[in-house]
């Protein structure tokens, strides 16, 4: 049984989503201040946060801090405001979807089942590890992108990555020096399900560099920007 950690200090809402969550087969632990979350988060183990943004103790942006220096599970934040620097800074410290409050649980729900649905390798891959499918994976010097078990190495070390950003880098890394729109990009990794903007596509790009440039140098390939366009994967 999968389990839902839903961090909210309004009770109705916390209710609520309980309700939903078990409806749909969730275990669900409930946390009603940042505190108590960052303290239950280790034992609770969850397979998806939902996470308030405004909280007593330590707001969502310390809890989405402190789950990401341990955690790569998917976090979808929960906010009141309807102010896209909330949204950014939230998407920037590694938060996979966000809500504005109010919302419809149905919805809520949705797009829980497609974050889970990018975070979850293909079963039949992990059944049959040594069964490689085709363009599962992709190579170049000192970089290893492999989709079907969602790891990246490179120069040797295994890299952590959220699913959305790898899933980005082994988009781009699959279509050598393509240039893709930050829109292109956006429907090829978030779907239609994914109510974002073309910020997003910056945001993930900018961890993904930061993450790679701390592995050291990599003179034959680079995340491109093209100015007025997107970006590419280059390949020399």
């Amino acid at each position: 049984m999968k389990k839902a950690l839903i961090v909210d200090d309004d009770p109705h809402i916390s209710e609520l989503l309980r309700l939903y969550f078990n409806k749909d087969g969730f275990d669900v632990v409930s946390c009603f201040d940042g505190i108590e979350a960052i303290e239950r988060f280790p034992q609770a183990q969850p397979d998806i946060v939902i996470l308030d943004l405004m909280l007593p103790g330590k707001d969502g942006y310390d809890v989405l801090r402190d789950i990401r220096r341990h955690s790569n599970v998917p976090v979808i934040m929960l906010t009141a405001r309807g102010d896209t620097l909330d949204k950014v800074v939230g998407l920037e410290l590694g938060a996979d979807d966000y809500v504005q409050k109010p919302f419809e649980p149905k919805e809520l729900m949705a797009r829980v089942k497609a974050v889970l649905r990018r975070a979850e390798p293909d079963g039949e891959l992990q059944k049959n590890p040594s069964d490689q499918t085709a363009g599962e994976w992709v190579e170049y010097p000192g970089i290893r992108i492999d989709k079907s078990r969602y790891s990246v190495t490179v120069s040797g070390q295994n890299l952590e990555m959220p699913p959305k950003e790898l899933e980005l880098l082994f988009f781009l890394s699959s279509h050598p020096n393509r240039v893709f729109t930050r829109e292109q990009l956006l429907e090829n990794i978030w779907g239609f399900d994914f109510f974002g903007e073309s910020r997003t596509v910056d945001v993930h790009i900018k961890r993904i560099r930061e993450k790679i440039e701390d592995m050291g140098e990599h003179p034959d390939w680079q995340i491109k920007t093209v100015w007025g366009v997107g970006y590419k994967f280059e390949v020399f």
